[in-house]
């Protein structure tokens, strides 16, 4: 299979290209910044880029990266597709769970309308911006990632230094949800999507036993064996990160994996102990 792919350096990308590749798949990297390669002859097309949301402060000048980095390129490499004569079969393109909001307890699956606030939005448009290459009968299927955990990438290795030191501890009150997925079977996810053809439309990519931070954060410690004694208020959540504290930090999504169970994908990591165990090799 030919596969074009963007945001192939990033976390996903990296391992996503290596995946393929150890199978013998023919990889084409679309960089940011650099002239596009030939689109047509491909075969799938994955679109993984996007400026990192965790990466400094939300002034309006970040705002509107994120939000070009990803409804931008993804408008425009969805019309590229659509002026093809024979267009790839599929093309999976990211989004993510902040699609639905702060939704608290409610459980949430990809039929779940979406929620408020910046994210949300982000997410919404992201997604309708595929619109040009499902007109044209292209199989789009819209990524919606949960927090992806590695231990050399995102938001778990940011973690470990601090609960290394036995700094760790909840974030706010602890009781929002979290919905993870070990990096393995994010890649696994992605393939299996490749290789569906019955699937289309958003999927969410999270393990089927999402957590509370409180519960993330003793688990985290105990593979660790550090205390986790520590907590992060919420005002000084704020104080420190801005509106993006309320965003990442406290608020959250119960969210299920409904399409991906019921296609028979099977999670090499469904629970969270086995998953950092396994990322951290504990």
């Amino acid at each position: 299979m030919k596969v074009l792919i963007t945001g192939s350096s990033g976390l996903v990308g990296s391992a996503l290209v290596e995946s393929l590749q150890r199978d013998g798949h023919d990889i084409t990297r679309l960089s940011h910044g650099r002239p596009w390669p030939p689109l047509a002859g491909h075969d799938a097309v994955v679109n993984l880029a996007g400026e990192n949301i965790a990466a400094g402060r939300w002034t309006p000048e970040k705002k509107a990266r994120i939000r070009e980095s990803r409804i931008g390129l993804t408008r425009q490499l969805s019309e590229a597709l659509a002026r093809l004569g024979q267009p790839p079969k599929v093309f999976l393109c990211a989004s993510a769970i902040g699609i639905y909001g702060n939704r608290g307890e409610e459980v949430l699956r990809e039929e779940s309308a979406p929620g408020d606030g910046f994210l949300a939005d982000v997410c919404r448009d992201w997604e309708a911006a595929t619109q040009p290459a499902t007109d044209k009968g292209v199989r789009v299927v819209n990524l919606r990632f949960g927090v992806i955990l590695s231990a050399w990438g995102g938001a778990l290795a940011k973690m470990l230094t601090p609960f290394k030191l036995g700094l760790g501890g909840v974030v706010g009150d602890g009781r929002q949800w979290m919905s993870w997925i070990a990096l393995d079977d994010a890649i696994g996810a992605i393939r299996h999507l490749l290789a569906t053809d019955s699937l289309r439309g958003p999927v969410n990519i999270v393990a089927p036993h999402p957590v509370t931070n409180r519960e993330f954060t003793k688990t985290l410690g105990a593979v660790l064996g550090r205390p986790t004694v520590l907590p992060l208020p919420a005002f000084a959540a704020r104080l420190a990160f801005g509106e993006m504290a309320d965003a990442l930090l406290l608020s959250g999504q119960r969210v299920e994996p409904a399409k991906l169970a019921a296609t028979g994908y099977s999670f090499q990591f469904a629970d969270l102990k086995s998953a950092l165990r396994h990322l951290l090799d504990r």
